[in-house]
């Protein structure tokens, strides 16, 4: 194993003070919690908005904390839910007039933790609140799940309630926001390789020179099918096929399910790096899927292209759609300032 890295142990550690030193007046660590939020947090006009999950997925979450995302997110160690008491006091020191939001991957551990804290807060009259992020078309139940994964689709979660709450909105509007998002968005994703956490020292998964994983999670658990390596316009058809043909449940109706994505729509397109694929494999796949997506007559409003939501090092990919409207363009289209920065 080749990482840059010392103590394993600090793995997590010194890459939060390395964000906070890079980002001086408006990123504050507080190393206690693992957590990362934005120095001018706590706003009492706005709702504070936390998310956590394990580390190893970054840019996801600790680098969109800033105006117009996360007030702050406080992980666990790699591929590991976060303590419940850093949930707590995060959650307290972050806490707001008008309330706090947690957005939550659907991981049972990451569930846990923040119910947990969640249960805690309440008794010390904290008003909080939670969204449950699950996109992942791949697989109903996996390794660390019960029901689908939260994986990239999370970004446009976080985009859509931090626009939200810059405008003042409230901690129930926020939640209908989330849930309206989350019922809107759908992911999934494939490895070429697995990838090593720097505690492991060796792979959690091996390929073979010749195999992919289809439906692979973001910590590297088993997906739909370990299959021979095809074209990646063979792999992204089929990614493709898994999104556009998931179904949702039709208000008033027990048996029945309409399709989420159709021809007139609109969508937000991500095509999303797992930590070690050049992204030109990532254009190569975007425009296959941009023209499959407009022979079915769906427009792309706009594209996502790079690495939101990683594995470590796993070469790979994946594909989210975010089904777009009026407000969801307006909200997306709001200005943020986060630790990734263009020039």
């Amino acid at each position: 194993m080749k990482k840059l890295m010392n103590d394993p142990k600090q793995f997590v550690p010194e890459m939060m003070k390395g964000i906070a030193l890079a980002n001086p007046g408006t990123i504050k660590y507080v190393p206690e919690y693992n957590l990362v939020m934005r120095a001018d947090a706590p706003n009492p006009n706005k709702v504070s908005i936390v998310q956590g999950s394990g580390s190893g997925h970054e840019p996801a979450h600790i680098m969109v904390v800033g105006k117009g995302m996360l007030d702050g997110a406080c992980p666990g160690d790699v591929f590991a839910a976060p303590p419940m008491d850093y949930v707590v006091e995060s959650s307290k020191i972050l806490n707001s007039p008008k309330g706090i939001l947690h957005i939550v991957n659907n991981y049972s551990g990451d569930r846990m933790s923040f119910e947990m804290a969640t249960e805690m807060l309440d008794m010390e009259g904290v008003t909080v609140k939670t969204i449950f992020v699950d996109d992942d078309v791949a697989v109903q139940d996996s390794t660390w799940t019960v029901g689908r994964r939260g994986v990239a689709g999370n970004f446009f979660v976080i985009k859509a309630v931090g626009a939200a709450a810059e405008k003042g909105a409230s901690l129930d509007e926020l939640v209908e926001l989330g849930k309206k998002v989350n019922s809107m968005v759908r992911s999934m994703g494939m490895a070429l390789s697995g990838c090593t956490p720097p505690a492991k020292g060796k792979p959690i998964f091996s390929l073979e020179e010749d195999e992919i994983e289809m439906g692979v999670g973001i910590h590297g658990e088993p997906g739909r099918a370990r299959k021979k390596l095809v074209s990646a316009n063979e792999i992204a058809d089929e990614m493709l096929e898994a999104i556009l043909s998931d179904r949702k449940p039709i208000p008033g109706s027990d048996d029945r399910e309409a399709p989420i994505f159709n021809a007139g729509d609109e969508v937000a397109l991500m095509v999303n790096g797992l930590g070690g694929t050049p992204i030109s494999e990532l254009y190569i796949v975007y425009g296959h899927v941009h023209e499959e997506l407009a022979k079915r007559g769906i427009k792309i409003w706009r594209s996502y292209v790079g690495e939101y939501c990683t594995s470590l090092e796993m070469a790979g990919m994946s594909i989210t759609l975010c089904k777009v409207d009026d407000q969801l363009k307006e909200l997306f289209m709001a200005p943020a300032e986060i630790p990734i920065r263009v020039f």
